[in-house]
């Protein structure tokens, strides 16, 4: 049976920089967007928001909607990515909860879409869609029918 990993990722913009994370994957520093796995709990939207704290220490919710990213990567591994955009007022501090988080960056949209060490694609085209100024709605991805509990947001009629 086919079952893609289901992600989320967070394109978080703070006085024209974007945040992105550092980790060490397979010996290799890389950078990523705030972004992990969907639990089976969460609607997508709590997934961002915990990956965002879990990530950076930012307590915040997504604001807007960018896409959804289908990629397969090249140990054959099918992924489906949803990423969600927040524009901070200005660049805060950092502060990891996950240990495979060794520290946050703000940098210039520049800055990541000529970096040599992305973690996949996705981040450096994550950029590109945040920067054709394409903004959704976050209804598109909201819960059908969830079933309530602290936290969740239930969609208008």
């Amino acid at each position: 049976m086919f079952k893609p990993h289901v992600t989320v990722a967070c394109i978080v913009q703070a006085q024209g920089k974007l945040l992105v994370v550092e980790e060490r994957v397979r010996g290799r520093i890389t950078w990523n967007q705030p972004a992990g796995h969907l639990e089976a709990d969460e609607t997508l939207q709590e997934a961002a928001r915990r990956e965002l704290y879990e990530e950076t220490g930012i307590e915040a919710s997504p604001q807007y909607f960018l896409g959804v990213q289908q990629w397969i990567a090249p140990d054959s591994t099918p992924f489906v990515r949803f990423l969600f955009g927040l524009d901070l007022a200005e660049t805060v501090a950092t502060t990891p909860h996950d240990r495979d988080i060794d520290c946050c960056w703000w940098l210039l949209p520049e800055q990541i879409l000529t970096a040599d060490r992305l973690r996949s694609p996705l981040v450096a085209e994550s950029v590109r869609l945040w920067q054709q100024g394409a903004r959704y709605p976050l209804q598109l991805v909201a819960p059908f029918q969830w079933p309530f509990h602290e936290g969740a947001q239930r969609a208008s009629p």
